[in-house]
């Protein structure tokens, strides 16, 4: 019987793995998933709010986006459209022309006291339209540009169109059909406001609407909150907003050309 101790080696498999120890003591870089990981609920939440922060800016400067809410100027817009208005259009002195669509509050001209509403809801719902995300408020309505301060505006003439100063409109843009207007009307605009309408003149309250009361449905030019010159939604009708000749051939109440 063999008594002498055998001496036990170590396999391979016993040997301290050196390099496997060297490779974990390495600087592995972080990959887009570790980045990832690295982002916080609260880091996202951050960025969601700074991002937000900067659009609501951006649309209370420059440009903002406006939910189309009724039928009032088809066919040029249509409900559902998402225009894009030009908040810098009239901010360095430049003031709203015959013709020009126009975003308005409507306070104090169309609408005499605004409906009273929960201010966090007012809050809410005022930062989603002011993206484009919701309808907008109820003062605030788009039309468009007919007579400007001292201009005369009467309709209709022996044609059935509307004058301003002496001078037939020929409204192309008009929704099909319509007629420029089923109620006569005779003003001369005062200084600092403009006489607009609808362009889908059956379907439309407007400075016609509001004749008897204070203002005499015109609008104040500080009341304006700019001009649409981009339809930026739905994708298909994805366009600058066509302008129009109609008022070409208009001279001011001096004489001159508008």
């Amino acid at each position: 019987m063999d008594t002498e101790p055998q001496h036990m080696e170590r396999g391979p498999s016993s040997t301290p793995a050196t390099g496997t120890e060297e490779g974990s003591r390495s600087v592995r870089m972080p990959g887009p998933r570790d980045v990832l990981r690295a982002l916080s609920w609260r880091r996202v939440a951050v960025l969601g709010v700074l991002g937000a922060a900067s659009l609501l800016l951006f649309s209370a400067f420059v440009v903002q986006p406006f939910l189309i809410p009724s039928s009032s100027m088809e066919p040029g817009l249509q409900v559902g459209d998402r225009v894009l208005v030009n908040k810098l259009a009239y901010r360095f002195g430049d003031n709203p022309q015959r013709g020009d669509v126009v975003v308005f509050d409507g306070t104090g001209s169309f609408v005499q006291e605004p409906a009273r509403e929960n201010p966090v809801t007012g809050l809410a719902h005022g930062a989603a339209s002011a993206l484009g995300l919701a309808e907008p408020a109820e003062t605030d309505f788009v039309k468009r540009v007919i007579g400007v301060g001292g201009d005369r505006v009467v309709c209709c003439d022996e044609e059935g169109k509307v004058e301003v100063n002496g001078r037939a409109i020929d409204e192309r843009y008009l929704y099909f059909g319509d007629a420029p207007s089923s109620a006569p009307f005779d003003i001369v605009v005062p200084s600092g406001t403009l006489w607009v309408m609808g362009d889908h003149r059956s379907n439309s309250r407007d400075s016609r609407d509001h004749l008897g009361e204070p203002g005499g449905g015109t609008v104040p030019v500080d009341k304006i909150i700019g001009r649409v010159d981009w339809i930026g939604w739905p994708a298909g009708r994805w366009d600058s907003l066509e302008g129009t000749d109609a008022f070409s051939d208009v001279r001011d109440p001096d004489g001159a050309h508008g």
